[in-house]
């Protein structure tokens, strides 16, 4: 089971909001995986700010992700004793999305917002998961497993 709470600095609809739920509670039952993810969903000027703060990309974008589960260079480690991890939620990580982006995006491509923000916050998820889209190879196999999620919704193009 995914807990999913969204943020709303930007509002949408509640059908909006839930179907974004119904995508990401999909997803994660394709993936087997549960745990928590917060989901924001705000303007152009505050993805800029953190596209620039975080990916060092002077320009707003459609989604941005960042993973709890994820190591880096340069990332604390953090020790939990091995019986502990079951007193801890699976803490996936957040999802920020531009609503403006995403209006402007699904008018661009001729499909639905509803399908817009569907799509956004399943890329999100499945970054947050590990997937990307760097090499041709990637990229494939993470579109892939979006439409296949979307399909299963019924959100197609």
């Amino acid at each position: 089971m995914l807990t999913i709470e969204i943020i709303q600095e930007e509002t949408i609809d509640d059908e909006i909001a839930a179907l974004m739920e119904k995508c990401l509670q999909t997803a994660a039952e394709l993936e087997e995986v549960s745990g928590e993810v917060v989901v924001t969903l705000v303007d152009d000027e505050r993805i800029h700010e953190l596209n620039r703060q975080y990916r060092g990309v002077d320009r707003p974008t459609d989604v941005l992700s960042f993973a709890m589960n994820e190591t880096g260079e340069g990332e604390p480690e953090i020790f939990v004793e091995e019986e502990e991890l079951a007193d801890f939620p699976n803490m996936l990580g957040d999802i920020i999305i531009s609503v403006p982006r995403a209006k402007e995006q699904a008018e661009e491509y001729g499909h639905s917002l509803q399908r817009e923000m569907g799509f956004l916050a399943v890329h999100g998820f499945l970054h947050l998961l590990g997937y990307d889209h760097g090499t041709a190879e990637e990229e494939k196999e993470m579109f892939g497993r979006q439409e296949e999620v979307l399909a299963k919704i019924g959100l197609t193009r």
